[in-house]
């Protein structure tokens, strides 16, 4: 079969409000996000697999209060007095367990905004007592926060997920090529991920339409054993 030149262009994630679908899986998370003046201890922390949505929502909560956003690995180089003056959203906190200088600095980070009079939203794939962090002062105000998790998806939400997921990489898949994944792939957010970048390749370096037969390929990809584990490039 002949094969086109594919090229690495950028992914852009709509991360707006309106771009995030609600569904009874998320619907209590987007619902203490909107409400976020109401968060108790003027903190949360929000639970979710790889791909559910937390990056999303994070952004969504930014653009409502006029948040920074900082991943938690980045916070040992960060300005923390500069970073507590403001909202403040801590994205995958569980990844800095075990690196004393990250978790002080978050440390003191949570306590100067809440000093301020500022919201901390903090994200996480698990609930903050596996987060396995070292310093017990940190550990005992992350397992004594609000949190919220974004549940595995339904139909409706999966279908609205892989949409927005071709509509980031520009690509238009045929009408029965969604219901067609939906009925047969994994129910988890970072298949869904993985299936469509797949997807873009397959239909970019073989310029095909992305379609159910299109589908159907590599959905056998991705049923052999260790796939997931370690994804196409």
């Amino acid at each position: 079969m002949h094969r086109q030149l594919s090229f690495d262009l950028p992914v852009r994630a709509a991360l707006g409000r309106g771009d995030f679908f609600v569904a009874p899986a998320n619907a209590m998370a987007v619902a203490l996000i909107e409400g976020w003046q109401n968060w108790v201890g003027c903190k949360l922390v929000l639970e979710g697999p790889t791909g559910s949505g937390k990056t999303h929502l994070s952004h969504v909560w930014a653009q409502a209060s006029g948040a920074l956003i900082i991943e938690a690995k980045q916070l040992v180089a960060a300005d923390i007095p500069a970073l507590a003056s403001s909202h403040i959203a801590v994205e995958d906190v569980p990844l800095i367990a075990g690196d004393t200088a990250a978790e002080n600095a978050l440390f003191h980070l949570h306590n100067l905004a809440l000093a301020e009079g500022n919201s901390l939203l903090l994200t996480a794939d698990r609930p903050a007592a596996r987060w396995g962090l070292a310093l017990p002062d940190l550990a005992s105000r992350m397992q004594g926060t609000q949190a919220t998790r974004l549940e595995a998806p339904d139909d409706r939400l999966l279908s609205a997920v892989l949409a927005k997921l071709f509509a980031d990489r520009q690509l238009i898949p045929t009408p029965d090529t969604i219901p067609y994944l939906v009925a047969r792939m994994d129910r988890a957010f970072d298949t869904a991920r993985l299936l469509v970048a797949d997807l873009d390749a397959a239909a970019l370096s073989e310029g095909r339409a992305v379609n159910r037969k299109l589908a159907a390929e590599v959905l056998e990809r991705f049923s052999q054993p260790g796939l997931l584990d370690n994804p196409p490039d």
